[in-house]
């Protein structure tokens, strides 16, 4: 079963708005020295983006591993987007395994802003690149909406 284009587009728009969120909180959580939340919020966020760009592409799942290796085979080893951006993520998901599944780690601040400043790179190119690619369609969420929670 395929997604409508307009399904497609409404997923689209709901993993960039799943993105941003996860962004906002990944902020808060470091500004309150949450590290461990922090870590995995912007691993979210740079999944999240990813999950766009496989919808974006016609590429769909669920399981990490599997995305992961399909964005290095389909935009990394092509060179499509750069190996930097493939750096990112493992790094992203790297640190998210750690904060999430080892017991008494302890993450360094400055450490978690480098990965939080990483994301925010990861993240725009990732957007830029659907932006760019979609064939002239809007994938922007509507900032224009009067409930800001929505």
């Amino acid at each position: 079963m395929t997604l409508a284009d307009e399904e497609k587009k409404s997923l689209i728009i709901y993993r960039l708005k799943q993105t941003d969120e996860a962004v906002e909180s990944a902020e808060i959580l470091l500004a309150n020295c949450k590290f461990a939340a922090a870590i995995n919020r912007i691993y979210y966020a740079v999944f999240y983006s990813l999950m766009a760009l496989a919808l974006k592409s016609g590429f769909k799942t669920s399981k990490h591993l599997q995305l992961i290796g399909w964005f290095n085979k389909t935009y990394i080893r092509t060179g499509l987007i750069s190996q930097d951006l493939g750096r990112i993520l493992k790094n992203c998901y790297e640190y998210r395994k750690k904060a999430d599944y080892d017991s008494f780690v302890k993450f360094e601040k400055i450490d978690i802003e480098v990965l939080l400043n990483e994301m925010n790179k990861f993240i725009t190119s990732i957007k830029k690149y659907i932006e760019t690619n979609y064939n002239g369609k809007n994938t922007r969420p509507d900032k224009n909406r009067q409930n800001p929670c929505l």
